[in-house]
């Protein structure tokens, strides 16, 4: 379970206690109760199965495939895929791939609902890069939602991450996208429900990025 958990539980538990106190019945503590309960529930912590293997992404998150879109990016085409976590999922982040964070940035921004396209934009987020270990970029970004007022990321950039490693959390309904190389081999498809460091997104086949750049170097040089 997430640190949060037991603070926010214990919390509401010695307030309960309070109250028990105070009335003598259990009517008023039985709110905070409910609260606390809802509370350790929500900040679980389950562990997962990572995949193995080279090339594989796995979701950065639990939750809904909501989008899968090809982007332009300064590395080129790209994949976005959007994953929609609503109150009853869990909210620990993971990283996707192995590798060194080559960018960690933080911006503040609004609270739209996580649906709405715009959040993307607008909402407060939190990008990463990642330089994968099988040598291509993959990022992923934490929007906050609609409920959601804090990210939170551990890591910091140089930092070297592993495969389904948990990196932080968006508390309460929130949404997490992440871009990978159009020449990506999906393993999903939109509408799908996918678990945070266990569900693999997509495959990078080997010996791609070598053949496109050998073809591109041929036509600047003709």
């Amino acid at each position: 379970m997430v640190r949060d958990g037991y603070l926010y539980g214990l919390t509401l538990l010695a307030v309960a206690a309070v109250l028990y106190f105070l009335t003598q019945g259990w009517i008023w503590p039985l709110i905070p109760i409910l609260l606390a309960g809802f509370f350790l529930w929500f900040f679980r912590d389950p562990n997962r199965a990572i995949p193995q293997g080279e090339g594989l992404i796995v979701s950065p998150a639990d939750g809904k495939l909501t989008a899968i879109e090809r982007v332009v990016t300064p590395s080129g085409e790209s994949l976005r895929l959007s994953i929609f976590l609503s109150v009853f999922n869990v909210h620990v982040n993971r990283s996707p791939v192995s590798g060194t964070l080559r960018d960690v940035r933080y911006q503040k921004g609004e609270f739209l609902n996580a649906l709405n396209p715009e959040s993307a934009e607008k909402n407060e987020q939190n990008l990463v890069v990642v330089d994968s270990e099988d040598g291509h970029e993959v990022s992923f970004k934490q929007i906050a939602g609609l409920l959601a007022r804090r990210i939170v990321f551990n890591p910091k950039a140089g930092d070297r991450v592993e495969r389904g490693e948990r990196i932080g959390m968006i508390k309460f309904g929130s949404r997490v996208d992440v871009v990978m190389p159009g020449y990506a081999e999906l393993r999903v498809k939109k509408g799908d429900i996918v678990k945070g460091g266990s569900t693999v997104l997509a495959h990078i086949p080997d010996l791609v990025a070598e053949p496109m750049l050998a073809e591109l170097e041929v036509e600047t040089l003709v």
